[in-house]
């Protein structure tokens, strides 16, 4: 053997490869229709979310108010003063063309939110003043009282309800801008309208179902938050008959009110008197509008049924469990029927 020769391994090289202008660009393009396909997915779902949400997906809280003259869209604290005011009207008897110019009025002076300051001593809805004579500032920054209070200054106004919209509004408010309320003056014609319950099922809102303790009946059968809810509608709507109430609760045959101490029904009768209609609706959106701070879960009225695990479907047809489907009862046509959340 010859030592003194090194033998060598063959030497072998990996050469690098460069995709071709074609894969190139195939791919890039593939990585740009995958970057499109993410963000459409996002601006999707952002929309879904900021539209409050699809079938039983709540995103959003909001409430939304449509009619056959178009839709106004609310934050939740807007639709429970514009139903607080509504309701207001309703419960004194006056027509709706008041709650049009205290609609607009509100809008104007606090975009209907409950403000705690304003133009000097100003606060509210209605911006009202303590040294004006509406009342203390704990008075005035009650949603209710605020209404009251400028209902009875508005039926002071001759001829009011001939006015324009603005006008009648300046007539109470003595505002230093005048002509500023006439410009809300067809949103609040529209929400005047739904919330007095002149069109049925037209409020509807979003709402998540934060997960709540679950609550036993009291002596008069109702869960605490049960009670809340009618201690709410008795303060605001008056002396209302009511069913579905007694001592040790009341079990229902429904599918949806099995739990007992849970469910009120405010009766409207006789149902096929249109006013008692009308103010059904009323009632059934009042309590829609509020469905977020009074844990609300269901209510049913007039044949239609709107729940908080499907608020972003709105109002929905309603299917008596009993199948009764000409029954009254059944089909809640002389009853607004009200259910808080169960509880965990």
């Amino acid at each position: 053997m010859d030592l003194g020769t090194t033998k060598r391994l063959p030497h072998t090289s990996r050469v690098a490869t460069t995709p071709s202008p074609r894969r190139r660009g195939g791919l890039a393009l593939g990585l740009s229709a995958l970057a499109l396909v993410s963000v459409l997915g996002v601006v999707a779902a952002a929309v879904v979310w900021w539209n409050g949400g699809l079938g039983p997906l709540v995103g959003r809280e909001q409430c939304t108010v449509s009619t056959a003259g178009g839709t106004v869209q609310l934050a939740p604290e807007q639709a429970q003063n514009a139903a607080t005011i509504s309701v207001e009207a309703v419960r004194r008897g006056l027509p709706q063309r008041a709650v049009t110019v205290a609609l607009a009025t509100a809008f104007q002076e606090s975009d209907l939110l409950n403000l705690p300051h304003g133009d000097r001593d100003s606060a509210g809805l209605f911006q009202q003043r303590p040294s004006q004579g509406w009342g203390t500032f704990d008075q005035i920054t009650d949603p209710q009282y605020a209404a009251s209070r400028f209902y009875e200054a508005l039926v002071e106004v001759p001829d009011w309800q001939h006015l324009a919209v603005t006008q009648a509004a300046q007539a109470v408010q003595r505002s230093a801008f005048p002509d500023a309320y006439q410009q809300h003056a067809d949103e609040a014609k529209l929400l005047a309208a739904a919330f007095t319950g002149h069109q049925a099922a037209s409020v509807s809102c979003t709402v998540h179902t934060d997960a709540v303790p679950r609550q036993h009946e009291q002596d008069n059968g109702l869960t605490p938050r049960a009670n809340r809810l009618r201690d709410a509608v008795l303060s605001t709507f008056g002396k209302l008959a009511q069913g579905g109430i007694a001592p040790g609760g009341v079990t229902r045959a429904q599918a949806s009110t099995r739990i007992s101490g849970q469910a009120v029904d405010l009766i409207v009768r006789p149902y096929s008197d249109r006013e008692q209609r009308r103010a059904g609706w009323a009632l059934a959106h009042w309590v829609v509008a509020r469905a977020d701070d009074l844990d609300v879960a269901v209510v049913i009225f007039d044949d239609h049924i709107w729940s908080a695990a499907r608020s972003p479907e709105g109002w929905r047809a309603h299917t008596s469990p009993s199948g009764a489907a000409t029954d009254p009862l059944s089909k809640h046509l002389d009853r607004v029927h009200v259910e808080v959340v169960q509880g965990v």
